[in-house]
């Protein structure tokens, strides 16, 4: 029972999203705009660069407090911290409030990290940094980010429930992102470099589904 409420109260955060409820503020559904999702990426697209920061910072913030908090109500449960985690994530991904149409989980695997060790998350942020600008693909961080996490939790923890359940994470966001890896294969995935190229970018990525 306290597992499952453990999990429970990570899905609950999950399912706050802020980017869905800019957007309705605005006036629209974020999901039926740019890429489609309820996510910080999106936000920038259909909104603006300091929406989309203030998006994922509640993103990954959300995660911190599910997986603080589960700690604290759980502390039976040893993988409290990473169980309510990553049920965050799958609330964000799949929202039952939102008709399971939610974002993809950058932002609350973020967070995840950050609450399981602060010094992991700098160094995987810097290093999927470099990795995301040397692509100039944002869709790479959280499928790498997701799987090295994974094998650094399972060295230092030995934990294999915790690490099964990351590893179901894993799987799950990488599945979320083959539409974007198809859309790199033909040139209509925008570019990193949309932040600072906006109306060259649209330009490319029209052109490219033209063709």
């Amino acid at each position: 029972m306290q597992i499952l409420l453990c999990a429970l109260l990570g899905y609950f955060f999950g399912n706050i999203n802020p980017a869905f409820i800019m957007a309705k503020f605005k006036g629209f559904d974020i999901r039926e705009r740019g890429s489609g999702n309820a996510g910080a990426s999106n936000t920038v697209i259909t909104i603006g660069k300091k929406a989309g920061l203030l998006v994922a910072v509640f993103d990954i913030l959300k995660a911190v407090a599910a997986s603080l908090i589960a700690v604290y109500l759980f502390p039976e449960i040893k993988f409290a911290k990473i169980l309510s985690g990553s049920c965050c994530i799958l609330g964000h991904i799949f929202p039952v409030l939102m008709r399971f149409h939610g974002g993809k989980g950058l932002a609350s695997l973020g967070g995840t990290i950050l609450a399981f060790n602060p010094w992991i998350f700098l160094l995987l942020l810097l290093f999927e940094i470099v990795l995301g600008f040397s692509l100039d693909y944002v869709c790479v961080v959280p499928v790498t980010g997701s799987v090295i996490f994974t094998l650094i939790y399972a060295l230092l923890t030995g934990d294999p429930w915790g690490t099964l359940i990351l590893s179901c994470v894993s799987v799950i966001i990488l599945f979320k992102h083959i539409q974007n890896f198809k859309r790199i294969q033909n040139g209509t995935e925008a570019h990193i470099s949309f932040l600072w190229k906006k109306e060259q970018e649209i330009a490319r990525i029209k052109k490219n589904t033209n063709d």
